[in-house]
């Protein structure tokens, strides 16, 4: 059941993907990574962060690698959360449209924009003190448990399989 617009569904990675996630963006137990949370609210994924000074590039600024991180989770929670698949980034584009600040919330919404059932676009915009700081699309290969296994040339770990079918 899908929730309504006035329903929020938690996506807690923890409990999606298990405590040996070794992800970056989500984990909750990676010692310098993002430890990002999700809701879903109809038809958008959101995520708030707020990023600390050993996330910096610039003094005070967010890096901008960092930014493209926090943007490209946020799209892959957005298939995760939308379609209850598993997709692997193939392509994304993003335009900074000013700086992100160290210590002060960003919001972050992903959209869906267009299925093709192997290929989902997704539109993520970053949100500083009510401005669009980011705004980027994303496309998401949908694999299956073989082509998730040769793309990650290992086993799929259990927690993701019922993502990957």
């Amino acid at each position: 059941m899908n929730p309504t617009e006035d329903e929020v569904e938690l996506l807690d990675p923890h409990e999606v993907f298990g405590e040996g996630s070794p992800c970056f963006g989500c984990s909750p137990k990676h010692p310098i990574g993002l430890h990002l949370t999700f809701e879903r609210r109809g038809d958008v994924v959101s995520t708030r962060f707020t990023p600390g000074e050993q996330y910096q590039g610039p003094p005070g600024v967010l890096h901008g690698g960092l930014v493209t991180t926090l943007a490209d989770e946020l799209a892959a929670w957005t298939v995760v959360g939308l379609r209850g698949r598993m997709g692997f980034t193939a392509s994304l584009s993003g335009r900074l449209k000013a700086p992100l600040r160290i210590g002060r919330e960003i919001t972050g919404t992903g959209r869906i924009t267009r299925d093709l059932r192997r290929l989902l676009d997704v539109e993520v915009e970053l949100v500083q003190d009510e401005e669009v700081a980011f705004s980027g699309a994303f496309t998401f290969a949908v694999l299956d448990r073989q082509g998730a296994e040769k793309m990650l040339q290992a086993p799929l770990p259990e927690a993701w399989q019922r993502f990957c079918r």
